[in-house]
This record gives C-alpha cells, structure tokens and sequence, in this order.
C-alpha cells in the first residue's frame, strides 16, 4: 500500500521522489501501520481501508524520523542501519520530504477510497493532525529539545514527554483501526487503552536499547541519551526497573484486549514482542 500512495502522488522533482522513497520503503518495524490495519480487521473493516489508514500513519511517522535525524534535532547520521535522508541526499531535500510525506498522509485519508462516509474520514484526519502537532508528536519534540542542557526532569515530566512524542501516533494507530471500521465505542475505548500502554511501553523499550543496545543491532547509533544528558526512564529508574515498568505495561495493554476475545491475539503478541526486542 505504501508503493501505491506514493507512486498516486507522482511527485514533478525526481530527487524528491527519490528521497520519499527512500524515507519510507526502507523496512522498519511498521508497528503503527500493523496496528491500525489488525485494530479495523478485528473489528470488521474491508481490508483495503486499514492498509490505507495504516500506510497513512506510517507517513507521518516517517516524515517525522526524517525531520528528527536534522542537524537542527537530533543530528543522526544513520537510521535503520543507513545513512538518514539528510546524509543520503542534502538537508534541504530531507525537510521537503519530510513535509511531502505529512501532507500525503491527510491526502490518503481524505480520499473516498480510504472511507466512502466523509464523517469517518474527517474523523481520521482530526485524530492523526491531533495525535501529529502541537498536542501530540510534534508537542513531544518541542519537549525533548527543550529538556536540553535544563535541570534534570522528574518522571512525571519524562512520562509526559514520551506520551506526546512516541505514545501519542502509537495510541492513534491503534483507535484508528476502530473507527475506519466505524466500531462500537467499547472497541474504540478498549484499542485507544490498548495503543497508549503499548506506546508507553515502546519508548521505555527504546530507551533500554539506547542504554544496553548494539548500534549495529539497533540500527541507529546508541548511548546518545546519556551522553545529551537526557532524562529517560531508564536513567530514572535504573535499568531492571526500567524493564520491569515495560513489562508491566505490556501486560496491562494485553488485558485491555479481553473485549475481543482470542480473536484479537495478533495484538497481544505485538504487546509481547514490543518489550523482548532486540532491534
């Protein structure tokens, strides 16, 4: 699905076009897009429109790895064990892709293909511009570059930094599956619960790898949030702590999930392989 929206939006400049792909079709865990498409099949949608809601996400979660990994952000030379989009074409080139991806992602949604009621579409877009600006993502960064070289943060600042960056797309892709397949408002409840502990449990999991990881396992250079100074979870709390609270809020998304029964199994092993991974 991802090839067919961004071969749909024929981009005029070739490099662009080269640099939105390479932005995207480069592997990944598609975490989000899984979520969004498994939460509409389990709650009844047609097949095509959670991939389109999925590859929606997906969109705005690349745009955002290719804006993070600027100079101006977080300044990574290497994502997904390759050089980022700045490094592999110019800076100038990576903001534009980035900011091509994001408004592909409302395109998608927008589109009749993706739901033929415009309700549940402009329900889509509200909840992915939400869970992406200044209340979710983005807000998130704002954050984390502010936290720079200020006083150590309390948990409670911690949690809600990564609620906003990391948890907030995670959350949304996880609800989105639900109201794409127009879902009683228990199974859009029970899969926003499920999504935020998820979420919550991702980023103490990435904070793991940051501290204890391998950067060639990884992926991505690893030790960086000690050496910014930043206040993590796993800084906070110590590092089997730090797993414990993962685990604990892995299990707690897995019971979120009794609504659906066995039928919604593919998502408690998501919540499983969120905090045993290696990568």
């Amino acid at each position: 699905m991802l090839v067919a929206v961004l071969a749909a939006a024929a981009p005029a400049e070739p490099t662009l076009a080269a640099a939105m792909r390479y932005a995207t079709l480069d592997g990944g865990k598609r975490l989000r897009p899984f979520l969004a498409a498994t939460g509409a099949a389990l709650c009844g949608a047609r097949r095509e429109r959670g991939l389109r809601v999925g590859a929606a996400v997906e969109l705005v979660h690349c745009y955002s790895l290719v804006h993070d990994d600027l100079p101006a952000m977080d300044d990574d030379d290497l994502r997904r064990g390759r050089p980022t989009v700045h490094k592999r074409f110019d800076d100038a080139t990576a903001i534009l892709a980035g900011d091509a991806l994001l408004t592909l992602a409302f395109e998608v949604l927008a589109d009749p293909l993706t739901h033929a009621a415009g309700g549940v579409r402009a329900e889509l877009v509200r909840l992915l511009a939400r869970a992406a600006g200044a209340a979710g993502m983005v807000g998130g960064q704002a954050l984390d570059l502010a936290a720079a070289g200020a006083p150590p943060q309390a948990l409670d600042a911690v949690l809600r930094l990564q609620r906003c960056k990391t948890g907030a797309l995670i959350a949304l892709s996880a609800e989105a599956g639900a109201v794409v397949a127009e879902a009683p408002a228990m199974a859009r409840a029970a899969l926003k619960a499920y999504g935020e502990d998820l979420g919550a449990a991702f980023q103490i999991a990435d904070d793991l790898l940051d501290a204890v990881g391998d950067a060639a396992t990884v992926g991505k250079a690893v030790g960086k949030d000690a050496g910014a100074g930043k206040a993590t979870v796993v800084g906070l709390l110590g590092i089997d702590a730090a797993r414990a609270e993962a685990r604990r809020l892995s299990a707690r998304a897995v019971s979120t999930l009794d609504f659906f029964g066995p039928s919604a199994d593919l998502l408690r092993q998501a919540a499983r392989f969120v905090v045993e991974r290696t990568a």
